[in-house]
Parts: structure tokens; C-alpha cells; sequence
């Protein structure tokens, strides 16, 4: 019995959160060779972009509502004050 030939092209996939309010968070892109995971390259917090512009003109406390919209966990943090 012979096996057919396969072909070895990579396939690059671009993934990230499937809900539409976790924009931003985070990014993964995979290079697959058929079912198998070659390569995972992360990108974190692409969110941030501009943020640090916005929090030199603010308070702590005026920049704390920015602070909530990253991570949907801060609020665990905040409570505890």
C-alpha cells in the first residue's frame, strides 16, 4: 500500500478573542503545518497604543476609568480598596 503525497505548505492563522469587548487584549498568530502547531507568536496589549499619552494629562484618579476598559479581571483588584 502506498501513501499519497502530501503537500508542506504552512498555513499562517491569525487568532484572538472571539468577543467583541476583548478587542485589543490579545493576538496569536500560528504558523500550522496541517494539524500540527510549528510556530505561536503572541502579541500582548496592543490595547495600550496611546494610552500613556492620555495618562500624562491625568490624575490617578481621573485615568483609573482607562484602567478598568484593559483587563475585564481589574475590577477583582479594585474592589478590594
Amino acid at each position: 500500500m502506498t501513501v499519497p503525497a502530501t503537500r508542506k505548505d504552512l498555513i499562517i492563522v491569525n487568532m484572538g478573542p472571539h468577543h467583541p469587548s476583548m478587542h485589543g487584549v490579545l493576538r496569536l498568530i500560528i504558523t500550522l503545518d496541517g494539524e500540527n502547531v510549528i510556530n505561536c507568536e503572541p502579541i500582548l496589549g496592543y490595547l495600550h497604543r496611546g494610552m500613556g499619552k492620555i495618562e500624562e494629562n491625568k490624575t490617578i484618579i481621573q485615568y483609573l476609568p482607562y484602567v478598568t476598559r484593559w483587563d475585564s479581571f481589574i475590577h477583582r483588584f479594585l474592589s478590594s480598596f
